[in-house]
């Protein structure tokens, strides 16, 4: 499918089927996959434009009955997970994971270095993920992890996850600035035949 190729969007403005037919999906008589499912679409009806992505998470948890918070959080955004953490901690019982937990020295395996010569503890996300788990997390948010290290903790997670920051250094986390800038757009597309 090529989705992202197509104009008129008859799928959401018309009910169209653009698959061979309609894909079954029993996941979605799941208990939890429900509630959370009608959730989602709860909040985008009544607060859709209205709620900053922080205020629907707190929303979203409190529909699906959520109590207990994990963050997932990457060390170049420690005063932001802990900020993040003390405002939900004003609704849910919140645990949180650093990202170079258990301080494993890259050289150990093989990784390079930011700065050559020092020591560098590498990212850790499976760690994360199982530390959150035997924490019992109902949902577990990343905070700025790594691209692959946020796929690693999502496949190892045992409670459901949702991005609530995605890092971009460059752009000061806004990972779409270059989808809007003409300069990226030039600099990342091929050139047009």
């Amino acid at each position: 499918m090529k989705c992202a190729d197509c104009s008129k969007n008859d799928c959401y403005f018309q009910g169209k089927v653009c698959t061979k037919e309609r894909i079954p999906v029993p996941e979605y008589e799941d208990e939890l996959v429900r509630k959370m499912w009608t959730a989602a679409a709860k909040i985008e009806a009544e607060h859709y434009m209205k709620k900053t992505r922080l205020e629907e998470v707190i929303l979203f948890c409190q529909e699906v009955g959520i109590k207990h918070i994990g963050l997932a959080f990457c060390v170049g955004l420690s005063n932001e997970a802990k900020i993040i953490s003390r405002i939900l901690e004003n609704y849910f019982k919140v645990d949180s994971v650093i990202c170079k937990v258990c301080g494993m020295d890259k050289k150990e395996f093989g990784m390079p270095n930011v700065v050559e010569g020092r020591y560098e503890a590498t990212c850790n996300p499976v760690a994360q993920a199982k530390i959150l788990g035997e924490a019992g997390t109902e949902l577990n948010l990343i905070i700025g992890l790594c691209i692959g290290h946020d796929a690693i903790f999502t496949k190892y997670s045992t409670a459901p996850v949702s991005t609530l920051v995605v890092k971009d250094r460059v752009t000061c986390h806004n990972p779409l600035a270059p989808v809007y800038s003409k300069y990226y757009q030039r600099k990342l597309l091929p050139p047009e035949k």
